[in-house]
């Protein structure tokens, strides 16, 4: 019987040869996520647990009811909440002041201006707070920037400072919301990464 010539089987390169480029680490696989129980109240919880919380729970709310809700109107009544409406002054009176010194000539009127300054103001820090989104944060930051501006500018010498300071303090009181869930940490990309693994 005629035996044919075998085909020499095909060789693997030794690793020297495999270019840099082409040796890839074996890719990532995400860890199985485990089901988390969900919770059972009255399972896991002894029955007469359960009654002393219910107990303490109304009773609580009972005396938040008799005696907290009065106690809280009645301290409200009695507060001097002048500081409110002087903070409040002391940072759009100089804007006014600068918008009725600035807009002569200007097809804009003084009063016109200053309803855009709140309007833009309120605006942006309601779409930054509720969206999010990066052009009306933008937009809080170069309003809050030119209010500090202009209140600096047309407050009296004196108290140039601590208006300046008080318009700095609403502006960041604001920021709260308007910035919320920015971070300044950066994100790195790396080309040829996947994100998910």
């Amino acid at each position: 019987m005629p035996t044919e010539p075998r085909e020499p089987e095909p060789t693997v390169p030794p690793m020297e040869t495999i270019d840099d480029t082409d040796r890839k680490p074996p890719r990532r696989r995400p860890a199985p996520t485990t089901p988390v129980p969900p919770i059972r109240t009255r399972d896991d919880i002894p029955p007469g647990a359960l009654a002393v919380g219910a107990v303490l729970g109304t009773a609580t709310l009972l005396l938040i009811l008799k005696w907290g809700i009065p106690k809280a109107i009645d301290w409200y009544h009695h507060q001097d909440w002048s500081w409110a409406t002087q903070w409040t002054a002391t940072v759009t009176d100089p804007v006014h002041a600068y918008l009725s010194d600035h807009t002569a000539g200007l097809p804009v009127t003084a009063s016109s201006a200053f309803g855009i300054w709140l309007g833009v103001g309120g605006i942006s820090l309601v779409l930054a707070w509720l969206t999010g989104a990066v052009g009306a944060r933008l937009t809080w930051l170069a309003h809050g920037g030119c209010t500090v501006f202009m209140v600096w500018a047309s407050s009296p010498a004196a108290g140039r400072t601590v208006a300046a300071a008080l318009a700095v303090l609403a502006w960041t009181i604001g920021s709260f919301f308007a910035l919320s869930g920015m971070s300044l940490r950066p994100v790195i990309v790396l080309p040829g990464c996947d994100r998910r693994s």
